[in-house]
């Protein structure tokens, strides 16, 4: 399970390696493949190769001309136009295809939440227990916040926390809503590209961590000229 590439190959590439070596039966994308880094077509052609599943994001839809870039912030605007300009005919039409909810599988998948998959931002149990009352399955996964996260409810309030590498959960009871981590643009305090194993024989969820060439994909951010913090960022995972 992976979600928020955001055009980091550097990123998306070690994510994919460590996926492959674990050997799992399906790879699952929950969207934003493009936006704040400078190799989109790359990492677009790269995720379709690789994932069964995958959904599409509010940055991949503003740089397809799906949506407004006005409730960007300045870096993410400037970051989806310079996109928009750039972005392979190929790439985008694969974009265009995709939908930003699965909602009706065995495990529910969103890319922002199962109230507004597009925009919502999962990241309080107050959000989580709302998104449940709504949600069909009985695991659901988001992306988004870039912020690798677990809820759980077993019949009363939700609760949740973020999950550090190597956190495991029993998702065998109760409702859960889990978000990964963001491959290229981490937002938790941790700068390695982030990934889960969602193991559905024994329901138990897993979160990884995965070194990657922070510099080459923050140098590759800097020589397209995009704004710079997209690239300081990258080494605080923030």
């Amino acid at each position: 399970m992976l979600s928020d590439v955001h055009g980091n190959l550097p990123a998306l590439e070690a994510v994919l390696a460590e996926v492959e070596a674990a050997e799992v039966d399906a790879v699952w994308c929950l969207g934003d493949l493009v936006g704040y880094g400078a190799r989109p077509d790359e990492c677009v052609a790269r995720a379709r190769e690789a994932c069964d599943r995958c959904l599409v994001g509010n940055h991949d839809l503003v740089v397809i001309d799906k949506l407004s870039v006005a409730e960007f912030s300045p870096a993410a605007a400037a970051a989806a136009l310079w996109t928009r300009e750039r972005i392979g005919s190929e790439a985008a039409g694969f974009l265009a295809g995709l939908e930003p909810a699965e909602p009706g599988g065995e495990v529910g998948l969103y890319h922002g939440s199962p109230r507004d998959p597009v925009w919502e931002y999962l990241l309080s149990p107050l959000l989580a227990d709302a998104s449940m009352d709504l949600m069909e399955p009985r695991v659901g996964v988001v992306g988004h916040s870039h912020v690798a996260l677990a809820f759980e409810r077993h019949g009363g309030r939700a609760s949740g926390q973020q999950t550090a590498a190597g956190t495991e959960a029993d998702v065998s009871s109760g409702q859960w809503l889990l978000n990964p981590g963001a491959v290229g643009q981490p937002r938790d305090g941790d700068p390695r590209a982030a990934w889960m194993l969602l193991d559905l024989e024994r329901q138990a969820a897993s979160w990884r961590r995965v070194e990657y060439a922070i510099d080459r994909a923050a140098d590759a951010i800097r020589d397209a000229g995009l704004p710079a913090t997209l690239a300081d960022r990258l080494y605080y995972g923030q």
